[in-house]
């Protein structure tokens, strides 16, 4: 989640971010963290039994069975997550939310100490919390009480019973139709207003937004192979057309339009302001005010989670001795809030040449839970809002410019090995990428020299320690990633990190040897069903076996080293060349990492960005400037994270098709 606006190693002139140990605010705002293992479930259900149980629940409740199957879609994709709480304490495939059951059985709560990021660089999110009563909580973070009373079955069955979980999902949708008057129709179209009630929505804008995202999936229709191994299908109705007036009559409170927001139509938007106050010894927060795209263009857009609730979050942004990020995003629905301005910088990446082209956005979770997964409508939400920016400022839609926070270099040596490892790999980037329109897909022939890393998200479940106790295993999980050795043999070394400094391990927040859904690398070897690609300077092998690949073959450049060279630098900043400086901006230190490209090495490239400083040290915007040099860079995928080579350094070429 956050980042220093500033490295603390950099020359004189570049300001230094004050911090202050913030908390996330208080227990009754915090939900699961890590520990939070799944709850003890039934036996798997055998084919077919959760399309009964919609079924039955649907013909209990007289809801249409459509409308249960499009709002658990937006909700769990139809999973179960064999217990597990989500990161807002929402329970099976109807997402019936228990926040505080969630909290108190959470490691955090009983006994645990540690930071639910595992990230000795940053403060503690949350110390000293406490489990709150259910009055403290918002009535979006406790629908599953309400779904026991109206169903009479126990709380934990409803908890942990995916057939009582859409019975008590059933029963809420029915309750709010029968609370706005409507009857209960056979009619999907006239359950708009039902449903919006059911997001658990604040006012009608968000509830709207969520409720048209249902619709969508009705006339859409969706498929897929859950969690538990079952086929669903939810068929298509292209005309429906939903009795939108319904929601005047939900009782939502009307929120006023966020006209000074930037966000898509499509989306629920709202203006939390980051505070720009001057205070202290000539300090500043908490973010820079700038004239992007017209000064200086927005090339990336970078993931992160917050390791903490919406509340406490938003607590958090608005306080001026901290760091801030451009947006974030709810997970019971989707709710966007807007933080920062896309023309000024927020302080969000831990490296400032990326703050300074980018733009950072939140999501409500927590990397070492995974089975507190995220949403289906946050999914959604964040893609509208990537496309949106993609749009308006050119911004491609690739692994090269949609990173995550964990994918941001180290500006300098000392800092890598406390950069952050957030949104981790339990992210789902293949479906995320699905949703913005640009799924990753075999773009190469098949002599081409270039992978795309792409495994089976729910298939791919590599072992990763540390998720509640150091050492321990975490549990078993899709991941986006997909793990690295030093020969073509599980049991040989895992690739290290010489920036780190550390032995490789498999614990969730050691980046050391993984690759990521999406990332494109040159190939270096092969050998049966094993893939080495260029990494880190080394060669580094993956298993890709062909029944079931985690790469496919791609399309794209590359760079390696000139003739002559026998290794060259690799940058965490694209910065000027010294003589760029005008008077009065202190000239930037070009130093490289400890990481190099040996000659005969490949790697694949991204854009071509010109050495650009952003000079921002005081609270008044007058002497504020981009610098811009002659200086050119390559951004390369150069490990998990990407990296910059001298465009001077290097040679160019296309990968073999």
């Amino acid at each position: 989640m956050r980042g220093s606006a500033t490295d603390p190693t950099s020359t004189p002139g570049q300001r230094h971010l004050r911090r202050t140990a913030v908390a996330l605010a208080s227990a009754a705002l915090m939900l699961p963290l890590l520990g939070a293992g799944p709850a003890q479930s039934s036996p798997e259900s055998s084919a077919g039994e959760l399309r009964s149980a919609f079924a039955g629940a649907a013909a209990e409740y007289h809801v249409p069975q459509s409308v249960l199957l499009a709002v658990s879609y937006l909700q769990s994709r139809w999973d179960t997550h064999a217990g597990a709480p989500s990161v807002t304490g929402g329970y099976g495939p109807m997402h019936l939310t228990d926040a505080r059951t969630a909290l108190a059985t959470a490691e955090h709560f009983a006994g645990g100490t540690e930071d639910a990021r595992g990230d000795s660089a940053r403060p503690a999110t949350h110390p000293d919390a406490r489990v709150p009563a259910d009055s403290e909580l918002p009535a979006r973070l406790r629908t599953l009480p309400r779904a026991a009373e109206l169903t009479g079955l126990p709380a934990a069955e409803l908890r942990t019973d995916p057939a009582a979980n859409i019975a008590g999902g059933a029963a809420l949708l029915a309750a709010a139709q029968k609370e706005m008057g409507e009857p209960l129709d056979a009619d999907p179209a006239g359950w708009y207003g039902a449903v919006a009630r059911f997001s658990g929505a604040d006012d009608t804008a968000t509830a709207a937004a969520y409720a048209n995202d249902v619709y969508d999936v009705l006339r859409t229709g969706e498929e897929r192979v859950t969690d538990q191994g079952q086929r669903m299908a939810l068929a298509a109705q292209p005309g429906l057309s939903p009795d939108t007036a319904q929601l005047k009559r939900t009782g939502l409170r009307t929120a006023a339009p966020a006209d000074d927001v930037e966000c898509p139509r499509s989306v629920s938007c709202e203006s939390v302001p980051a505070p720009y106050e001057e205070f202290g010894d000539n300090d500043y927060g908490n973010h820079d005010l700038g004239d992007r795209p017209q000064s200086q263009r927005i090339k990336y857009i970078v993931v992160h989670d917050t390791e903490g609730s919406w509340d406490g979050v938003m607590k958090l942004i608005q306080d001026p001795t901290y760091v801030s990020w451009n947006y974030t995003i709810r997970s019971t629905d989707g709710l966007i809030a807007q933080h920062v301005k896309a023309k000024d910088v927020a302080w969000h990446a831990g490296n400032w040449d990326i703050n300074a082209r980018s733009v950072g956005i939140e999501h409500e979770g927590f990397l070492t839970s995974p089975d507190a997964w995220y949403t289906e409508a946050m999914y959604r939400s964040s893609a509208r809002l990537v496309k949106y920016l993609s749009r308006s400022y050119g911004i491609p839609l690739d692994r090269q410019h949609i990173l995550g926070h964990d994918n941001v270099p180290g500006p300098t040596a000392a800092t890598v090995p406390g950069m952050h490892t957030d949104p981790g790999p339990f992210w789902d980037w293949r479906h995320y990428f699905q949703l913005l329109g640009h799924p990753f897909k075999r773009t190469g022939g098949k002599h081409s020299s270039l992978v795309t890393i792409l495994p089976d998200y729910a298939a791919n479940q590599p072992v990763y320690t540390g998720c509640a106790t150091k050492g321990e295993p975490c549990a078993a999980h899709g991941s986006s990633e997909v793990r690295l050795y030093s020969d073509h043999d599980e049991s040989a070394p895992l690739i290290t990190d010489v920036g780190l400094g550390t032995a490789p391990t498999d614990g969730v927040n050691d980046l050391s040897s993984r690759v990521s859904t999406g990332q494109r690398f040159a190939v270096a070897d092969r050998w049966g069903d094993w893939t080495a690609i260029w990494y880190l300077g080394q060669k580094a092998w993956f298993h890709n076996p062909r029944k079931q690949p985690t790469a496919v073959r791609a399309a794209g450049l590359v760079v390696t080293p000139k003739d002559g060279a026998a290794s060259i630098p690799v940058y965490g900043r694209a910065y000027p060349e010294k003589e760029a400086y005008p008077a009065g901006v202190p000239a930037q230190s070009v130093v490289p990492l400890k990481y190099t490209i040996p000659a005969g090495q490949k790697y694949a490239v991204g854009d071509l960005v010109p050495g650009e400083y952003y000079y921002a040290v005081t609270f008044t915007p007058d002497s504020h400037r981009v610098v811009t040099g002659k200086d050119l860079y390559y951004e390369i995928q150069y490990g998990h994270r990407v990296a910059f080579v001298r465009a001077a350094d290097v040679t160019v070429a296309g990968a073999a098709r």
